[in-house]
């Protein structure tokens, strides 16, 4: 039997076949990702193969067929180990707020990094936006146009008053689509309002801390309608860059990328050579923030700006 991954939990999973009918599963000896170590082998969004014990009731993933993409981060404990946050999407939908929490513009440039070393199309969504100040509007606004300016889709909601909730599901229609964010900025809340039977719990921000509370403990896969599906996540606290060499980071920043072969050196790292088109073009076609986030992902700093 042939399937899609739709649910992880640990050593179990949860396979939808094409008919609709779903099956529990165990994974059959050991899979290696690319001579790459990761914590899950199998993720959500995999299409994989399954045999039936005697009992017909728990399949047995013996195959997984090959990965059209997926996106990945470094393992929270062990940065030489990678997690599949998932797999064979046509797009991410990264959740981000300016408060409660607030989310850090290196966390979005990482991520938006990641996607792009797949050209994963990304939707920033800003929630929350009722609880914005005066200040807060206007940050908003120079961030959609940073973001809009190289490319990238921006959204603002308030799932609380139910703003914007309507472009949402125009931008998820027809598609997989991975939702990320930290804990605690909407994104189970987000399930629930479009998928009435998705039941998935949400907790309060702290009030000592500011941050989200982990509500989302694996990855589950959503049907949005026929052939509408949505990937809700745990809650990122970091997020580590993996597969990703020094040389080649510029590459996925979209704006530096429009400008290959037009620095002096061909290896030109965009930090302090001499007629480096990337340098010469910070505050015009190349925004500060995105630099400054450059600048920290080859120091492999965590950028919490």
């Amino acid at each position: 039997m042939k399937g899609v991954v739709v649910k992880t939990t640990g050593s179990w999973y949860e396979v939808r076949d094409r008919e609709g009918n779903f099956h529990q599963c165990k994974l059959k000896g050991r899979f290696k990702f690319k001579g790459i170590r990761v914590t899950n082998p199998i993720a959500v969004g995999d299409e994989v193969l399954v045999s039936f014990e005697s009992d017909k009731n728990t399949g047995v993933i013996y195959h997984i067929e090959p990965r059209r993409n997926y996106l990945i981060r470094t393992s929270v404990k062990h940065p030489d180990i990678g997690h599949i946050l998932a797999a064979n999407i046509d797009q991410a939908m990264l959740i981000v707020t300016l408060t409660s929490p607030r989310t850090s513009l290196g966390f979005i440039d990482r991520y938006l990094v990641s996607a792009e070393t797949f050209r994963i199309p990304v939707t920033l969504v800003f929630n929350k936006i009722d609880l914005y100040q005066q200040s807060d509007l206007r940050e908003l606004q120079g961030l959609r146009e940073t973001y809009q300016k190289v490319g990238y889709e921006v959204l603002n909601t308030s799932l609380i008053e139910g703003t914007g909730l309507d472009a949402v599901k125009d931008a998820l229609n027809g598609k997989t689509s991975l939702l990320s964010g930290h804990s605690g900025v909407g994104k189970s809340t987000m399930v629930n309002l479009l998928i009435d039977q998705a039941e998935q719990k949400v907790n309060p921000i702290s009030e000592f801390s500011q941050k989200g509370i982990h509500t989302t403990t694996f990855a589950e896969m959503f049907q949005l309608n026929l052939n509408s599906f949505i990937i809700d996540t745990p809650g990122i606290k970091e997020l580590g860059l993996m597969e990703i060499g020094e040389e080649e980071l510029s590459h996925y920043f979209p704006e530096m990328r429009a400008l290959m072969g037009q620095c002096k050196y061909h290896n030109c790292m965009h930090v302090h050579e001499p007629k480096c088109a990337v340098i010469d073009s910070i505050h015009q076609s190349i925004p500060e923030s995105r630099y400054l986030s450059y600048l920290s992902m080859l120091e492999n700093s965590d950028n919490r700006r």
